[in-house]
């Protein structure tokens, strides 16, 4: 057996890469280093498809990358009454978002960008129609408290404890979690490698 095409992740996320562990690949972690706040203005979208482009863009410039890698960026935004959400960062922010949210639902967009060692590459965003539960003050409290929804775009986790708030998704799970699995499938496939290239 042929050894697998290296993946460089160009993200810090816990989630995004126990995704990519589940699905049989085991990339190598670079986080990316830019600055989210960078973007301002943009349709949520846009957003999330640019900040994917500028943290592949910035871990692809690297001279320390394995032989042949493909490096993925991605980036995740909550789109919610047309405004793009992406990590709350304060407890104070966290809560309001949930008082938006709860009994509602938004779609949370994923951009990925992948890149090649030739330095062609090749971005899509995927979108998941998320349901939020009509959660009380109680629970947004408890849940905030408990730092979670701090650190993540829309305030929220599936694959956390926030997984109990939401009622349903019409998309790709996974999407939801960081990483779209078939949507990386197919750009892989458009930088002319085959997915099973990437399982370790």
């Amino acid at each position: 057996m042929t050894a697998a095409v290296p993946l460089v992740l160009a993200s810090a996320s816990p989630a995004r890469l126990a995704t990519l562990r589940g699905a049989g690949v085991e990339p190598v972690v670079i986080v990316s280093g830019v600055d989210e706040s960078r973007l301002d203005g943009l349709a949520p979208v846009e957003l999330a498809l640019q900040l994917a482009e500028l943290k592949c863009a910035a871990v692809a410039g690297r001279d320390d990358l394995p032989p042949d890698a493909l490096v993925l960026g991605c980036d995740s935004v909550l789109e919610l009454d047309g405004e793009a959400l992406g990590k709350p960062g304060t407890p104070a922010e966290a809560t309001r978002r949930w008082q938006a949210m709860r009994g509602r639902s938004a779609v949370l967009h994923t951009g990925h960008c992948l890149r090649d060692d030739t330095g062609r590459s090749v971005a899509a965003t995927a979108s998941t129609t998320v349901h939020f539960a009509p959660v009380s003050d109680e629970e947004v409290a408890a849940y905030v408290a408990t730092g979670e929804p701090l650190h993540v775009a829309g305030a929220f986790t599936v694959d956390g404890r926030g997984a109990a708030f939401v009622t349903g998704i019409e998309g790709d799970h996974h999407n939801v979690v960081g990483v779209s699995l078939p949507l990386l499938r197919e750009l892989v496939m458009e930088l002319g490698r085959a997915w099973p290239d990437l399982w370790s």
